[in-house]
């Protein structure tokens, strides 16, 4: 049986579990409402941005489209403006080539007046000559008439002796024609060669030795001198013996000369002295060891010479005994100039005018550096250097420029190619300018009188004198015993015997001059 409190407890229990229900169920819907509150507030903002956004883009949208056909707008005025200017140019064009053929008309309708009248003219003035002609014809018939009678000459014989005066004028027209066109063109090809030759020396330049017949060798002490010398003098004669030179031993304080015609023999013995000197052991069995090596030294340097050479001149495919003869020049000279150099001097001389001229540059150069490789074989050969040269090279195959330019530069073959003419003036420039080359002065002396002997000879010639360090005769001749036609020949006639008599570098100019003087008094 339920009692009361616990009937009144479970009453207690279940209101309070209905309070409790109704007052979360307030509570949920309390909440739901302000949630659907906060819901409705978040819909308006979002529909309020939204109007915002859609209000800017619709702003946006048209001013892009005012702006859009503000430049369409532009465009069009530009395009316009520029269709009018081309049509405002046109017309100008236009108007200004109206005016143009306006004129032009003006003057076609001008100069055809002016043809007309000229016509007018011209026929006046020929109806004119031809009565002129008429009455010269008339009085030229009455002259010739008249000479007839008084000379006693037929028509044809008068004729004859005009045509003999009017050939005479002629042929002495045309001989002064010649004449002029003869020196204009000597002029002119003067001209240019000397610029030519000019070009061609400004762009080279070489450094010459000048080579001597003796060699000094410088000793530590003058004791050596005793010890070259030898025991009853062995080592000199085993040395001089070896080499081939002389060796000078004087007063001269620490130094021993060497002479030799030989320039290979004696930079060989040069060579082999200072090594021995160096060394210190001298004695005929050592002497003859480094002679030798010396000897062979001297032909491996004279090989590396005319290579270098060769290199520097870009020339290739020479046959070794060619070079090794064109080495041997490195210790030739002529008139003191050094050989080797002398032909490489003219090998550069000859490409550069060969240049200017635009010839073959290459076969220049090597005519050039072999015109003279003769001389590096006149020492064991019989022959002149021009002969050995030229068996040389053709026996090795050279070209025909090249074998024409050795026979060539000394007048012993005409020349057949052009490049060869520039190798002769080549060797005369190398050879002839100031410095390249030194003779003796009693040499140059007795030159000076044989040339000056060789003008007076010829008759008519008054006195000469040579100038220019001999590299000009200037003769003197009568004029009354000397035309100016004979003059032509007498300097042709002592250039020729110069050639043929007299042995020179370069070449000499002969001028002959015939003056005549009127002289009178005032008294």
């Amino acid at each position: 049986m339920i009692t009361a409190p616990l009937l009144w407890a479970a009453v207690g229990v279940v209101l309070g579990a209905l309070l409790g229900f109704a007052a979360s169920t307030a509570r949920e819907r309390a909440r739901r409402r302000l949630e659907k509150a906060r819901a409705q507030d978040e819909a308006s903002r979002i529909l309020e941005r939204a109007k915002d956004q859609a209000d800017s883009v619709r702003k946006a949208g048209e001013l892009a489209g005012r702006e859009e056909g503000i430049r369409l707008r532009e465009a069009w005025e530009k395009e316009e403006d520029r269709r009018r200017e081309e049509v405002e140019r046109a017309e100008r064009r236009a108007a200004e080539r109206s005016d143009a053929l306006d004129r032009q008309f003006e003057r076609l309708n001008t100069r055809e007046a002016e043809l007309d009248e000229r016509g007018g003219v011209l026929k006046r003035r020929e109806a004119e000559v031809q009565v002129e002609a008429g009455r010269v014809e008339a009085q030229r018939g009455e002259v010739t008439e008249r000479l007839h009678k008084l000379a006693g000459m037929s028509p044809q014989d008068a004729k004859k002796e005009l045509m003999e005066a009017m050939r005479d004028t002629a042929r002495a027209e045309a001989a002064n024609s010649i004449r002029e066109i003869k020196e204009q063109a000597q002029r002119e090809g003067e001209r240019e060669a000397r610029k030519i030759v000019a070009l061609a020396i400004q762009r080279m330049a070489a450094d010459l030795t000048a080579e001597t017949t003796v060699a000094v060798v410088q000793l530590p002490s003058d004791e050596m001198k005793g010890r070259i010398i030898g025991r009853e003098g062995r080592n000199i004669r085993s040395f001089e013996q070896a080499t081939g030179v002389d060796v000078i031993i004087d007063d001269t304080p620490e130094a021993v000369v060497l002479s030799a015609f030989d320039p290979v023999r004696r930079e060989a013995a040069r060579i082999a002295l200072e090594r021995l000197v160096e060394d210190g052991r001298i004695h005929p069995g050592r002497i003859e060891e480094v002679v030798t090596k010396a000897a062979e030294e001297v032909e491996q340097s004279m090989v590396q010479a005319a290579e270098e050479v060769l290199y520097e001149l870009g020339i290739h495919n020479v046959h070794p005994e060619i070079v090794k003869t064109l080495g041997r020049l490195k210790f030739r000279t002529s008139y003191g100039q050094n050989q080797l150099l002398h032909a490489k001097e003219v090998a550069i001389l000859a490409g550069n005018m060969a240049a200017e001229m635009k010839l073959d540059v290459q076969a220049a150069k090597r005519a050039g550096v072999l015109h003279d490789v003769g001389k590096g074989m006149t020492h064991e050969h019989e022959g002149t250097h021009v002969e050995l040269g030229y068996r040389l090279c053709k026996k090795h195959n050279e070209g025909e420029v090249v074998l024409n330019a050795i026979k060539a530069h000394h007048d012993e073959e005409p020349h057949f190619f052009a490049e060869t003419f520039l190798v002769s003036a080549a060797d005369a420039i190398s050879g002839s300018r100031p410095g390249a080359r030194r003779e003796m002065f009693e040499g140059y002396v007795k030159r000076l009188e044989k040339l000056e002997e060789l003008a007076m000879e010829h008759p008519g010639v008054e006195r000469c004198f040579a100038i220019q360090a001999g590299r000009e005769l200037r003769v003197m001749v009568e004029p009354e015993k000397v035309s100016d036609g004979e003059m032509a020949q007498i300097s042709e006639a002592v250039a020729r015997r110069i050639e043929s008599e007299l042995q020179y570098p370069g070449q000499i100019k002969v001028v002959v001059v015939r003056e005549t003087r009127a002289i009178d008094f005032a008294r």
